[in-house]
């Protein structure tokens, strides 16, 4: 139910992938950028459309040119020490993701590290995060596939150890 791979998000065939955009939903860099050029610029269009998105929160769009029929768009905490409920918002990224796959009927999500770029969320305590939200969310959901798609090796090392010892 939970598949861990190393690569680039915008090439997995999958229900949805999620961005890890920031608030103005407008594109940007890392994954943001890379799922925004990969889809084209119709998926710049309709998030235009969307009036941005909070953090912690997420909305859907079609998936354009990209493999994945739709994405879903959740803006990821900046880390600013762990004093800000950064580790509730993180979460609640996961949460909200999957609830729109849920409520769209969906089998399958492929997820980035979500904060772990530019937004400087410790990457052991993200993934922490990360695999246990989804794990809790699994158990009472429908998704057939979850995947955790990693960019780099230190993300994809952590995930592994983690998805090893569940």
């Amino acid at each position: 139910m939970i598949e861990l791979h190393k690569g680039d998000i915008t090439a997995f065939k999958v229900d949805a992938i999620v961005n890890a955009a920031n608030q103005s939903l407008l594109g940007g860099g890392g994954v943001d950028g890379a799922i925004h050029r990969a889809a084209g610029p119709a998926l710049l269009q309709e998030c235009k459309t969307l009036n941005g998105c909070k953090t912690g929160e997420a909305k859907i769009t079609k998936g354009y040119s990209l493999p994945a029929q739709f994405v879903i768009h959740t803006v990821g905490p900046v880390w600013l020490g762990g004093n800000n409920n950064e580790r509730e918002l993180l979460s609640n990224c996961y949460i909200n993701s999957l609830t729109i796959a849920k409520n769209h009927h969906l089998a399958s999500i492929a997820f980035p590290n979500i904060s772990t770029g530019v937004y400087g969320f410790p990457k052991p305590l993200a993934a922490d995060i990360a695999v246990k939200t989804v794990k809790h969310f699994l158990e009472e959901s429908r998704l057939q596939r979850v995947l955790f798609v990693c960019f780099d090796e230190d993300n994809y090392a952590l995930y592994s150890e983690l998805l090893n010892s569940i």
